[in-house]
């Protein structure tokens, strides 16, 4: 899990699935909410909750575990909205690795 950058994306619905196929994980703030969009051993895809740590320190899930990035991007996990729906309103941030 990286942190989330400070300036926003610039970019548009058709450009997500090929920035997440090469970078793996994003942050989508909505609403007042902020969540960590990943993949989990490079295969299946899912939202986390970035506001919600675990006993492990990490992100607690906002939605299921699906197979692709197509059906998760159009999983209604967001009171009923996907994230393709919600697109227009949400801010993308890029998720940042530190260096050692």
């Amino acid at each position: 899990m990286g942190r989330k950058a400070v300036e926003e994306l610039d970019i548009n619905a058709e450009e997500l699935s090929t920035y997440l196929h090469a970078k793996h994980s994003v942050y989508m703030d909505y609403k007042g909410a902020s969540y960590y969009i990943t993949d989990a051993n490079d295969q299946y895809w899912r939202a986390q909750d970035a506001t919600q740590l675990n006993e492990k320190g990490h992100y607690i899930d906002a939605s299921e575990l699906v197979p692709t990035l197509s059906e998760f991007l159009t999983l209604p996990f967001l009171d009923g909205a996907s994230v393709m729906d919600v697109f227009p309103e949400a801010t993308f941030y890029a998720s940042v690795k530190d260096e050692a």
